[in-house]
């Protein structure tokens, strides 16, 4: 472990991604090489390539995004619909919301092995390598089941929630 303070921090479990450039595929080679350490399911990634780090960042955030999303719509929801069970029109969009967002990143991100990987922003963690990059990006491998879990299930509830007062309102 790093002396560093970050606890999550193995260096005997690091893929580093070095930015040489020894021939005319390395854009291609670095991207090869990310996939083989995701794959591995490294504990900790370091980018050197800004170019891949900058998009691999991206998408994990894009992949952030919608799993925020989709639970503070769903919560949103949720919350709307029993204050103002009469008010579908305020409810419903934010259910739809949870819905494409949770869609979307069961689609797209959740069977990717990049979804496991949040951006770290502990310096110290890089303290022991010796890099050609001044800016890498760090990717620490995160436990994502909870999270998954949670906007699956306020998905649903939302949706379950929203269903229930559309049944209810079609009974009148």
């Amino acid at each position: 472990m790093s002396s560093g303070g970050d606890k999550d921090y193995d260096p005997s479990d690091c893929a580093i991604i070095r930015e040489i450039y020894d021939n005319e595929n390395a854009h291609e080679a670095f991207g090869e090489e990310l996939e083989r350490a995701l794959e591995a399911g490294c504990h900790t990634i370091i980018i050197e390539p800004s170019r891949l780090g900058d998009e691999t960042a991206r998408w994990i955030s894009v992949g952030n995004c919608l799993h925020k999303t989709a639970v503070l719509a769903g919560l949103g929801s949720i919350a709307v619909g029993w204050a103002w069970p009469d008010r579908p029109a305020l409810f419903v969009p934010l259910t739809c919301t949870s819905l494409f967002c949770t869609g979307l990143y069961t689609v797209s991100w959740q069977f990717d092995p990049c979804c496991q990987y949040q951006v770290s922003k502990d310096a110290n963690s890089l303290a022991s390598h010796a890099l050609t990059s001044c800016s890498p990006v760090v990717l620490v491998r995160k436990d994502d089941y909870r999270r998954k879990l949670l906007h699956s299930v306020v998905t649903l509830t939302s949706t379950l929630i929203t269903a229930w007062k559309f049944y209810q309102t079609c009974i009148k």
